[in-house]
């Protein structure tokens, strides 16, 4: 009996081993080629994402490239299916000036668009950007200021020449970016904003991101699925009653 015994203890370990291994593998290929989840890190995003969401992006909305891989091991390069974001689209990205850095932003201008901030206003090829005003902001502080809390900022609706619309906060009149010079968007690349307009490192920047490659995309963003408040942690399950921001459970991200 002890022989029988430990004969079906081996054979339970092996399936055990060959479920953990089926799984790996299932969890490897949908992260590879269909779904990767990220956090949000920083209020570069806000009001459109905010600090402890938790959502999905679409590896397979611009195809594929060495950086879909996860470790990214440099196989090929160029994309395989690939196809170019639409003006709009939130995106994450792999930082060119640091190739292990993941950014999220908005996509404002294609390859041979010629981007501009005049006075806060967001120019392409020349023309404005239509934009409306709405009520103000009122949440966790979007600006950086120093002790956080809840803020009143400025809140525009600004609408693609696609008719893509979404919101923008502007934390400060004559800000540092709102006043730019003309970026033509090279061939292959794009030019990526964050909605939280006075706080975001973007393409503006072109020593820290300047355009991005099409190579360097990574996904889609589409849904959020956990969100949590701004400085707490998604472990500490025990505070979810309070801490967690439940309306925005599935939400699509636009």
């Amino acid at each position: 009996m002890s022989v029988t015994s430990g004969t079906k203890t081996e054979s339970g370990f092996g399936e055990t081993i060959r479920v953990v291994i089926h799984a790996l593998l299932i969890a490897l290929v949908i992260r590879t080629f269909l779904f990767q989840p990220f956090n949000i890190p920083s209020g570069s995003m806000k009001a459109t994402l905010l600090v402890g969401d938790y959502l999905f992006v679409s590896k397979y909305s611009y195809g594929y490239s060495h950086y879909s891989i996860p470790f990214s091991p440099p196989l090929f390069s160029g994309r395989i299916w690939g196809s170019d974001p639409n003006r709009g689209d939130i995106v994450v990205f792999r930082l060119p000036k640091d190739d292990s850095t993941d950014y999220i932003k908005r996509v404002i201008g294609l390859p041979g668009d010629r981007i501009q901030m005049r006075d806060g206003l967001l120019y392409i090829n020349d023309t404005p950007v239509e934009r409306q005003r709405m009520s103000e902001y009122v949440g966790e502080d979007p600006c950086g200021a120093e002790g956080g809390g809840i803020s009143r900022v400025k809140r525009w609706k600004e609408t693609l020449p696609n008719g893509v619309s979404y919101e923008t906060l502007d934390c400060a009149d004559n800000g540092y970016m709102d006043n730019t010079n003309v970026y033509t968007v090279p061939a292959g690349h794009f030019f990526m904003m964050g909605d939280n307009r006075d706080n975001s490192t973007d393409s503006r920047f072109l020593g820290q991101v300047g355009y991005v490659p099409q190579e360097n995309l990574i996904g889609r963003a589409q849904m959020i699925f956990f969100s949590i408040a701004e400085g707490e942690h998604a472990w500490m399950f025990w505070r979810w009653p309070w801490a967690v921001r439940w309306n925005r459970f599935f939400k699509i991200v636009r």
